[in-house]
């Protein structure tokens, strides 16, 4: 079984890098660590290219099921196809993680947000 945990970190400033940071774990073993830098997007969709980016990364172990965590309730609503937010941007986004996440075997998306003790484990996963 594969987990891996991602975060997109966006910045104050427009035009400058987000920071796309992820640990992905086979059977509790520690197999991929990276912390990348990107060209700027907007605030609303860093998730979403945190994620995008994660998927290529995970693309290596297609055959696993895999567990992807997230502390986003807002992205995990738009991937479940439960959000009502009109922005445009957002949902094609949004559509994109989805057609990435159904070329994989068994991949699931977990928001973290409402269970304390495993915010404050992701938290600390993805703390380098």
């Amino acid at each position: 079984m594969i987990k891996a945990y991602v975060v997109g970190i966006s910045t104050q400033f427009e035009n400058e890098d987000i920071q796309i940071r992820y640990r992905i774990y086979k059977d509790e073993e520690l197999i991929c660590e990276k912390l990348i830098y990107k060209e700027y997007k907007k605030p609303l969709v860093v998730s979403h290219a945190a994620l995008l980016t994660l998927l290529k990364e995970l693309k290596k172990y297609m055959e696993y099921e895999i567990t992807i965590m997230i502390n986003d309730p807002a992205l995990n609503e738009q991937i479940r196809g439960t959000s009502t937010t009109p922005n445009q941007y957002v949902l094609k986004m949004a559509d994109r993680v989805k057609e990435g996440l159904n070329k994989f075997k068994s991949a699931t998306v977990k928001d973290v947000s409402g269970n304390h003790t495993e915010l404050v484990k992701w938290n600390d996963i993805l703390r380098f």
